[in-house]
């Protein structure tokens, strides 16, 4: 397994930052790393994103929602269609902290026995996109605040 971690303090509470966070028909508005994507933010449902990691070759993917706790924790699932082979769980965690203030913690778990091979292509670029999607949503709730 490998990890990509990330995380940034935004100015204002949890619900303020998830009201923004779970709009995701708003994202292209704001969000240069996933500026697609589309389905229902609730247990089950399919998404389809594309991201298009800063320097990087954009790609097109459908997850499942694994986990929806309202101002807590959004997380969905991608895999490749082979047994194993590979799997990408991303998760934005929010977390209350002193002052009216929310920690983001938004990374993302990879296993699978492609992962060696597929490292070096997501690492980077990955890396890049998740603090400047960070970073945008930390601009956005701050504005709307």
């Amino acid at each position: 397994m490998r990890e990509l971690y990330t995380e940034i303090e935004i100015g204002a509470p949890p619900d303020r930052v998830w009201d923004i966070l779970v709009d995701i028909e708003q994202w292209s508005e704001w969000n240069a790393f996933i500026p697609e994507i589309s389905g229902e933010v609730s247990v089950g449902s399919k998404l389809s994103i594309r991201v298009a990691p800063p320097g990087g070759k954009a790609m097109s993917f459908r997850s499942t929602v694994t986990c929806v706790q309202d101002n807590r924790d959004f997380i969905w699932v991608g895999t490749i269609p082979v047994p194993g082979a590979f799997r990408g769980e991303h998760i934005f965690e929010l977390r209350p902290i002193e002052g009216d203030r929310t920690k983001l913690i938004h990374r993302e778990e990879f296993s699978g026995w492609m992962l060696p091979l597929l490292w070096g292509s997501i690492h980077e670029g990955a890396q890049a996109g998740f603090e400047q999607m960070n970073e945008a949503l930390k601009a956005r709730v701050e504005a709307a605040t």
